[in-house]
């Protein structure tokens, strides 16, 4: 019997302010550990792992780390169109990158229409707070406003690795949910949902093994 070497390909993309956390969070999404020196986006970075989803399906992610610097809009603002998911990245030890989460959101709903994206808001650096650091947004502020958009929440730390994977796999998820429910559907043109490809007879397969980063930029 012909096997899937992945049944669907989700494209996810990450935003949000510089230095919150994204690349971190990503590195340790697709390589299991925690980058001690991790150098300013370029543009963007390109990441791909393959999970399961609940009933075994596997799904293929196309993982898109965006540069928060404005100078790198441009060219990552190309990057939305075919994404179906956005995970809103900030650091709950930096309020203002809270509080500028709004923006990050309303530039992907206009970028990516006429589709509509599945987010999940993300806080990075909890371990920070576990080690005496300040946090500036509350548990309570952060849910009042996923609530309010009806969006997933949860709270992250790329050093531990805590929540790292459920927030990629409750984005994935709710993708494959929309699929199953009809309100997303394999179009041509779109690369925000792709259908998946077999694996040749005798061709070995590692459920968790990670593509190499390639960066993007001017």
């Amino acid at each position: 019997m012909v096997e899937p070497i992945f049944d669907y390909q989700f494209r996810l993309i990450l935003i949000g302010d510089s230095t919150v956390g994204k690349s971190s969070l990503l590195k340790y999404f697709t390589d299991g550990k925690f980058a001690e020196v991790s150098d300013p986006t370029v543009g963007v970075d390109f990441f791909a792992r393959l999970i399961e989803v609940k009933n075994g399906t596997r799904i293929k992610l196309q993982l898109w780390d965006t540069a928060g610097q404005e100078r790198f809009r441009s060219i990552t603002k190309s990057y939305y169109r075919n994404s179906v998911g956005a995970l809103l990245v900030y650091d709950v030890t930096n309020r203002a990158s809270f509080e500028n989460i709004p923006h990050w959101m309303t530039e992907a709903k206009r970028h990516i229409e006429p589709h509509s994206p599945v987010f999940a808001l993300v806080g990075c650096k909890v371990d920070l707070v576990k080690s005496g650091v300040p946090r500036e947004v509350s548990l309570e502020s952060a849910t009042e406003f996923a609530q309010r958009h009806g969006i997933f929440h949860i709270e992250t730390s790329a050093r531990t690795g805590h929540n790292v994977e459920a927030a990629f796999t409750a984005v994935t998820q709710e993708v494959y949910n929309r699929i199953l429910s009809g309100e997303y559907k394999v179009e041509d043109g779109w690369d925000g949902i792709k259908a998946g490809f077999v694996r040749p007879s005798g061709m070995d397969f590692n459920l968790v093994e990670a593509e190499p980063a390639k960066s993007t930029c001017c």
